[in-house]
């Protein structure tokens, strides 16, 4: 296939190869040297930890399985990346939890024939959100697939699924990227210089997307260097309080800046969807679609701010372990150079042992949070096992 399917995609070359060869074997219809018909199947789960480019793998396989030859592959391209693409069915998580109803409604699409290509391509982004309940009605579309139709699942790992749908996917594990490789791709598309892309990709620990927003937003950047700052500088009940509200409205704060844009570009395609022209008025028997949107909107936005949390809880750990490695003497494998005079007074005051039982804090923060514990709470029982 054309190189610009599968562009962007870092530090995964055995997947990229696999996944590929089915593409092709599919596309010739007979086998050749690199593929056979046997390398593709119906269902497949692509697994690796968060950052690790699960969903994008997941697209550029579908375009490769959606393009009908070289000269429908630039508008493939397009329509996979706008979601347009009339055989591709996509659910995302927009919520905490992966409805039964909507598995329900991309099972009953799964088994519609192919438009205009040679397949029909459905992918579910965090699989892992799916509750039992919901994981069975799928797994009845894994049992007796369409003869057109693939699965693209996506989810951390293959234990965050049930064992029944582990038994009928063909699994694809990805690795976590180096700084090098991820900084290389902060160069190549953005343009930012090696010290910029170098720092990014380092504090964002290889998380592609986290990486290339603090490389190309300085207020993420600036977001991140408060969080740091916040919890070096507690030295009491007191400020242990106001740290963890203020990294509350970091995570707000963070969660708009990345939802905004997003809700204005959807709610803009959803009305040209249907039909209204922009400033005019939602006729009523439309006002219901309008609805639906909005209220997914509001699921997507505390979905965000729970990954903001979550992200400043992910720098927290990461700064914690540079206070343990100083503690061990292993200063050379700290990951945020910039608070070397930070990291060290921190190495001072606490024991190893404090400091790994305020790293152990952080997972059950994590965990509690996970669990729908209020975000605020969480931080607050967090930030006061400093003191």
């Amino acid at each position: 296939m054309h190189v610009s399917v599968w562009q962007g995609l870092v530090g995964q070359d055995e997947a990229i190869r696999v996944m590929q060869n089915a593409a092709r074997a599919t596309a010739s219809g007979v086998a050749d040297a690199e593929g056979s018909a046997s390398d593709m199947t119906h269902a497949w789960l692509i697994t690796g930890p968060a950052g690790s480019g699960r969903s994008n793998l997941a697209f550029a396989f579908a375009t490769a399985l959606l393009s009908t030859g070289p000269d429908t592959l630039d508008a493939t391209i397009a329509q996979v990346r706008g979601r347009t693409h009339p055989d591709l069915g996509v659910l995302t998580s927009q919520k905490v939890i992966i409805s039964i109803d909507d598995v329900r409604s991309l099972v009953t699409s799964s088994h519609f024939s192919p438009s205009i290509g040679r397949y029909r391509v459905m992918i579910i982004e965090d699989a892992d959100r799916m509750p039992e309940r919901t994981s069975n009605v799928l797994l009845k579309a894994l049992e007796e697939p369409p003869e057109r139709t693939v699965w693209i699942l996506c989810a951390p790992s293959e234990a965050d699924v049930i064992p029944t749908i582990r038994s009928r996917v063909r699994s694809i594990r990805l690795r976590m990227p180096s700084v090098q490789e991820v900084a290389s791709l902060l160069r190549a598309e953005h343009g930012v210089d090696e010290v910029v892309a170098e720092r990014s990709a380092r504090l964002a620990q290889s998380h592609i997307g986290m990486a290339r927003r603090l490389a190309t937003s300085p207020e993420a950047l600036a977001r991140r260097q408060e969080t740091l700052d916040l919890v070096f500088g507690i030295r009491g009940v007191a400020h242990a309080m106001q740290a963890a509200r203020r990294l509350n409205d970091i995570a707000l704060e963070d969660s708009a800046a990345i939802t905004t844009e997003r809700d204005e570009r959807d709610r803009a395609e959803t009305l040209r969807n249907l039909g209204v022209a922009p400033g005019a008025a939602i006729p009523p028997a439309l006002r219901s679609h309008v609805k639906q949107m909005e209220d997914d909107q509001k699921r997507r936005a505390t979905r965000s701010v729970r990954d903001g949390v979550d992200r400043i809880l992910t720098d927290l750990m990461s700064a914690y372990r540079d206070v343990l490695m100083v503690q061990l003497g292993a200063s050379h494998e700290i990951i945020n150079h910039e608070f070397r005079v930070e990291l060290a007074e921190a190495a001072d005051r606490l024991t190893a042992d404090e400091t790994l039982t305020f790293i152990d804090s952080i997972t059950v923060a994590q965990q509690r949070i996970s669990s729908n514990v209020t975000p605020l709470l969480a931080l607050e029982a967090l930030l006061c096992t400093l003191i």
